[in-house]
């Protein structure tokens, strides 16, 4: 029987849980419509907006790893505000970047405070929760994530179509954000136990290095993601005649999520990481070849929901990899390293993909975006299972 001090649902953990709700929802609001805002207001090509949108990525990957030390060395719950703050007050930006280099200036800086508040969001998300319950928990703090993935974008389509005001939907972002950041300072977090004896500035302090060879693996599943996510609603668009079927995408995708989560989370509690990660690589590159070869509207919308349920598995399992090649003062270093290796992924992603897109079609590079994730699935098989079995602290 689970006893209170068992509890999964605390109240510590719903505060952190609500709260990156709020931060994917914010972001979520914006990230469909971002290319076709700058088509429609800058006159951007395809190329172009891929590089003004990658900068969100880069300053979260610089950022990060820094993220990782300051959550592992200062008090969490000051970081965590620090962090946020500047997250939600930065939507500002938006709405006074008047000329396409002043978006690219405001949308990269962004991304220092979102990579941060990230890190340090899901590492307290860790701290409260119980030792026995900590595998299960990180399956469902994803769900956070992945209903705001669900219900942003359709939001987002709904709104804008009814005002047409990208303004408005800056503005909510805006809101949204700064309701994150006050159910955080509400958070109460007990003192951690000062580590004795800690070892001098390092790489260790910045990068998890035991976790290369699936930081590898992330890389390659968020190039194929960065490609499909950022260019999916302009290829809709423009060949598939599909005009407001990115929303709907983005729900399919993120029922599979939910759906996998809730059905991995109890084996993840029970060890089975392997189990959950080899299930969650191999439909999702099922979804990645059915979008790439199939050019139907099932083929697009069938896809979301295999890539959903496929990627619902793979996160929670990849991230309790690294969380369990780390020790225990390591825990915001392996998390920033799980999403670093995201980071470049989806900053790889979005550039080659708009360069694919503009000079061979988006055919091609929805292809590359397969097989990426190909290349990603046959290195965690051949090689990272195993190096994980040797490297685990638990």
């Amino acid at each position: 029987m689970t006893t209170m001090q068992e509890k999964l649902w605390n109240r510590n953990y719903l505060k952190v849980w609500s709260a990156n709700f709020m931060t994917f929802f914010s972001f979520m609001l914006l990230t469909p419509l971002l290319p076709l805002y700058l088509a429609d207001t800058f006159s951007a090509d395809k190329e172009m907006i891929g590089f003004v949108l990658s900068g969100y990525t880069l300053t979260a990957l610089l950022i990060r790893p820094f993220s990782g030390y300051f959550v592992d060395t200062f008090p969490r719950r000051t970081v965590l505000l620090v962090s946020y703050f500047l997250f939600a007050a930065l939507f500002a930006g938006y709405l006074v970047a008047g000329s396409l280099l002043l978006f690219a200036i405001v949308r990269t800086l962004h991304g220092a405070p979102f990579g941060a508040s990230t890190v340090s969001n899901s590492t307290v998300a860790i701290d409260v929760l119980h030792p026995t319950r900590r595998a299960e928990g990180i399956g469902y703090y994803g769900l956070s994530n992945n209903i705001a993935t669900a219900i942003g974008p359709t939001v987002a389509l709904v709104i804008y179509g009814m005002c047409h005001s990208y303004d408005v939907l800056f503005w909510i972002a805006l809101v949204v954000a700064f309701i994150g950041f006050g159910i955080n300072s509400t958070l109460e977090l007990k003192p951690r136990p000062k580590v004795e004896n800690k070892a001098p500035i390092s790489l260790d302090h910045f990068v998890l290095k035991k976790g290369w060879s699936a930081g590898i693996c992330m890389v390659g599943f968020a190039v194929s993601y960065g490609i499909l996510s950022t260019y999916l609603a302009i290829y809709g668009k423009e060949e598939l005649g599909i005009t407001q079927g990115s929303g709907f995408f983005f729900m399919l995708l993120s029922i599979g999520l939910i759906l996998s989560r809730l059905a991995g989370g109890r084996t993840l509690s029970r060890g089975l990481i392997h189990q959950n990660a080899a299930i969650g690589v191999s439909v999702a590159l099922c979804g990645y070849l059915l979008f790439a070869g199939v050019h139907h509207p099932w083929g697009f919308y069938g896809a979301a929901l295999i890539i959903g349920l496929g990627n619902g598995h793979l996160f929670p399992a990849f991230q309790t990899m690294f969380l369990n090649l780390a020790t225990n003062d390591q825990r915001g270093t392996a998390n920033s390293t799980f999403l670093v290796s995201w980071d470049i992924g989806i900053g790889i992603g979005i550039i080659l993909g708009g360069s694919i897109a503009e000079h061979l079609g988006y055919h091609a590079a929805f292809w590359v975006a397969a097989a990426a994730n190909a290349v990603a699935v046959a290195n965690y098989f051949l090689h990272t299972h195993g190096y994980f079995e040797r490297n685990k602290l638990r």
